[in-house]
């Protein structure tokens, strides 16, 4: 026993491979808890420690020998822990060949039901069914190493020599349709001569392969639904078993449903075995009509083109199945596409002797009500039957955005400790942060031991909180970078509370103040690292009895009377008043509403702290208290619009601001910034701003001012049009926050709805829809932006068709098509460049955004003429952007002539 404990322990594997054959079971057993000891021992060590590595090999080997259950064994030889550094395989099956047949089957087969990410060792599994005689185990794990391991070419020679080679062929193959997940083995099983799809069918041909059975799995395996690019796989394994006419006509509803519900390749290829059948007179119009009810309401617009041409043939070779057919190709009229649309319609027209049918007539105009507006016209005459008139258009718009007053600040230590946790966790959004830092700030005034003690848990899974960081105590106040989100603002907060801050590192923070960072976002970040610096600092040396900033509303808004309640409670606590704490609070304090500002501030204009002279110098304001200040503040008024400038670099559009005198006087340093201008060529393309959390807690920096915040949020959303970034998802915020909604704002809207990714798009369509429920939406500054940013190739048509389309899918059809008809004047104008590629461009996906504007118009009863409209239509030929182009013309004059 001592041997084999020294010589695992030396980690000599070839060693304790000859040990453990030379002992008796109960010696083994005798061994095993030391074995299990010094797993345990291991645990504690690193994966990568050079003595875990060294040891961990003859430990795995020695404790499969020496379990003599097979239960036991298995669970040892599949331990996630010793898994990594595994003894190998030809040694496991040597140290245990003087097992029974029976107990090597029971270890392969649990083994094999272990899951693929166990990753235990197919050769071992492989091993032990070979030694062991019994029945291949085809479960997932099996199957996959078997693949890998012919994949991996480590017996030699192709695919197809090594597949010739397996003894269990049958099974495995099956196994292989049955795998839970494809993807595991996707990747290993490749194309062309020397693929698994091609060496299937060979080993079928040459009958080392049951024929009929590939077949049924590959079907069978298509029909529950392949997941994912399965069909990868799939599909050319059953293409390649070459099936003959006799046995796709067997097959006709595999092939029905496969066409209705199938991945698109698979549909197609459906498509086309009913399409020959069909056409050779072997598929009945019952079901045909079964095939082409699922193909026509599929997405995929070549499909449903190509199920038309197939109908087209087939009614023209028998006239007499147009009563069957024709209500199925109506069922194409309310397809989303106006040429598939006028593709059915056209069909229809060549039979119209078969329309004397009532029945038949009736549904087709039933179905014709779908059809656009000049479609459904032709449908009327057609058919014989009066146009139905329009009904009187709606616009939806949603509700305007309501803001929601915060809930006051966590009542108990527990409370607050609790909303920390999850803070740092998730992040939360504005309103649950603001709440969090009162809450933090009250509680340290009036207990702060309590405080500590219910956050004890939440601190342990810190990791500054961590007992063994090296030569570091102390955490370092890093005013360089400041804080890239809320999490890194509240673990400072958290550490200073918990003197894992020197309070001299803090006090020189807030002297210094955060660095000069150049980027646009540098003036926003600054204000909102000063606040977290001084309230750290503050924690330490002289608690605040609550916080002046925090908001009233969701918004980050701040009601005047509130903020006139705080600093009375602040005068009767005779508390000093935190200077970023309190210019916060004056730019989120509301002053749109004159009698609520006048009220306030002649409340204000009699308070005074004992601290209020003080205060007034360093904000810069003689002699002035903070009261006073705040009287003053709230008489000037709400602020009158930014005096911006538009600068084009590139194919992007950006917005130029001038100084703001009033958010540089009388305010902190650090808020100065605030009031610079903002110019393309004094800011920094890159910074590390990179997470999208903070952006949000900027915008309540300057709640009532969102224009001087999205001129500086404005080349990050250009990003995500032009360099595919993300980004957008402040826009909501954006747009339900107060102030003018000027050239940033509807800028920043713009790009976003030609953002790349679907979520910022979607997130650009909530804000243009806020906007416009609240009456802040200037359509005409909105579509000229967006005319010159796909003309420019800045935003792409295709995007912005899809954004277009989303929006006006809730209703907002008027709303779209006033902002498009100012977009597309321009990339029109360009379809007739001198040049034929600039006009390629143009015109590419301009089609798309032709069609939505179409639909607009159609739905809304727009009338009118878009510049070079008529031009584009007249251009000739049967292209996207020629037939919608036509449609649209068309659709305004239908509707001026009604």
């Amino acid at each position: 026993m001592s041997a084999l404990l020294e010589a695992v322990r030396a980690g000599r594997t070839a060693q304790t491979l000859c040990v453990v054959r030379g002992m008796t079971d109960a010696e083994r057993r005798a061994c095993l808890p030391g074995l299990k000891a010094l797993r345990k021992e291991l645990r504690e060590l690193s994966p990568w420690d050079s003595r875990s590595q060294r040891v961990r090999p003859a430990l795995h080997l020695a404790g499969a020998a020496c379990h003599t259950g097979a239960a036991a064994a298995a669970a040892w030889l599949g331990a996630g822990d010793l898994r990594r550094q595994h003894a190998p395989a030809d040694a496991l099956l040597r140290a245990l060949e003087t097992r029974a047949a029976g107990w090597l089957a029971d270890v392969a087969h649990r083994l094999a039901q272990r899951p693929v990410s166990a990753d235990v060792p197919y050769e071992l599994m492989a091993g032990l069914v070979s030694r062991s005689g019994c029945e291949v185990p085809a479960t997932d794990a099996y199957v996959t190493g078997w693949v890998r391991h012919i994949g991996g070419g480590w017996s030699g020679g192709k695919v197809l020599d090594r597949l010739r080679r397996e003894p269990n062929l049958a099974p495995l193959v099956a196994g292989l349709f049955t795998l839970t997940d494809l993807a595991e083995v996707r990747r290993l099983l490749g194309d062309g001569p020397d693929s698994w799809p091609s060496a299937l069918a060979t080993l079928a041909r040459e009958g080392l392969l049951d024929r009929a059975l590939l077949v049924d799995a590959c079907v069978a395996r298509l029909l529950r639904g392949a997941g994912g690019t399965d069909h990868r796989i799939l599909l050319p394994v059953l293409t390649g078993l070459g099936l003959t006419r006799e046995e796709e006509r067997a097959r006709i509803p595999d092939w029905t449903a496969l066409a209705r519900d199938a991945a698109s390749p698979v549909a197609t290829h459906a498509q086309t075995v009913l399409g020959a059948l069909a056409l050779d007179g072997e598929l009945t119009v019952r079901q045909l009509t079964e095939a082409s009810e699922g193909l026509l309401f599929r997405g995929e617009k070549k499909l449903v083109r190509a199920q038309l041409v197939l109908l087209g043939k087939v009614l023209a070779r028998d006239p007499g199945a147009a009563a069957e057919l024709l209500p199925v190709v109506a069922q194409v009229f309310g397809h989303e596409d106006t040429q598939v649309q006028e593709r059915a319609l056209r069909l229809v027209e060549r039979h119209p002797a078969k329309l004397g049918d009532p029945v038949l007539r009736d549904g087709l105009s039933a179905a014709a009500l779908q059809l656009t507006p000049a479609l459904r016209t032709r449908a009327a005459v057609l058919l014989d039957v009066a146009v139905e008139s329009r009904a009187a258009y709606e616009e939806v718009l949603p509700p305007v955005p309501e803001p929601v007053r915060l809930a006051s600040a966590p009542a108990t230590a527990e409370e607050l400790a609790e909303e920390l946790g999850a803070l740092l966790a998730t992040g939360g959004d504005v309103a649950t942060f603001e709440r969090a830092l009162d809450g933090l700030a009250r509680h340290v005034y009036r207990d702060p031991d309590a405080l500590r003690e219910a956050l004890a848990p939440v601190v342990a899974q810190r990791w500054w909180a961590a007992a063994n960081r090296p030569g570091r105590d102390h955490l370092a106040v890093d005013t360089r970078y400041g804080h890239c989100n809320a999490q890194e603002g509240l673990d400072l907060l958290l550490a200073a509370l918990h003197d894992r801050v020197r309070t001299a590192d803090l006090l020189d923070a807030v002297r210094r103040g955060p660095s000069e960072r150049g980027c646009a976002h540098s003036a926003l970040a600054r204000v909102f690292d000063a606040r977290l610096h001084a309230l750290a600092y503050r924690l330490r040396a002289e608690p605040l009895p609550l916080l002046l900033a925090t908001p009233t509303w969701s918004t980050g808004l701040l009601e005047p009377g509130d903020l006139v309640d705080r600093l009375a409670e602040y005068r009767r606590l005779d508390a000093r008043v935190c200077p970023t704490d309190f210019g916060q609070a004056l730019l989120r304090v509301r002053r749109d509403d004159g009698a609520a500002a006048r009220e306030a501030a002649a409340r204000a204009k009699a308070l005074g702290t004992r601290e209020g002279a003080r205060l007034a110098r360093r904000l810069g304001a003689g002699t002035e208290s903070s009261g006073a200040r705040l009287a003053r503040w709230l008489r000037t008024g709400a602020t009158a619009p930014v005096a911006a400038g538009r600068r084009t670099t590139g194919p992007r559009i950006l917005v130029e601001t001038a100084e703001v005198p009033e958010l540089q006087q009388g305010f902190p340093q650090e808020f100065h910034g605030l009031g610079r201008p903002v110019s393309v060529f004094t800011v920094r393309r890159h910074c590390h701003h990179w997470d999208d959390s903070i952006r949000p807690h900027w915008l309540a920096v300057l709640p009532e001012r969102r224009e001087l915040v999205a001129a500086r949020l404005l080349p990050d959303l250009a990003d995500t049009a032009v360099e595919d970034g993300r980004g957008a998802s402040v826009l909501p915020l954006l747009a339900e926050a107060g102030g003018e909604a000027g050239d940033a704002v509807h800028l920043c809207v713009a790009y976003g709805l030609g953002a790349r990714h679907q979520e910022d798009r979607l997130a650009a369509v909530d804000a243009l829809l806020a906007l416009a429920a609240r009456g802040q939406l200037d359509a005409v500054r909105l579509g000229t932006d967006l005319g010159e940013l796909v003309a420019s190739g800045a935003v792409k048509a295709r995007r912005l068709a899809d954004s277009a389309r989303t929006a006006a899918s809730t209703g907002a059809d008027a709303t779209i098509w006033e902002t498009l008809r100012h977009a597309l004047p321009v990339p029109l104008a360009g379809l007739t460049a001198a040049r034929p590629e600039a006009a390629a461009v143009a015109a590419r996906g301009l089609g798309d955004l032709l069609e939505v504007a179409a639909e607009c118009a159609e739905r809304s009863g727009a009338r009118g003429e878009v510049p070079h409209l008529a031009e584009t239509a007249a251009r000739g030929g049967s292209s996207r952007l020629v037939t919608q182009a036509g449609r649209l013309r068309d659709a305004l004059a239908l509707e001026s002539a009604a």
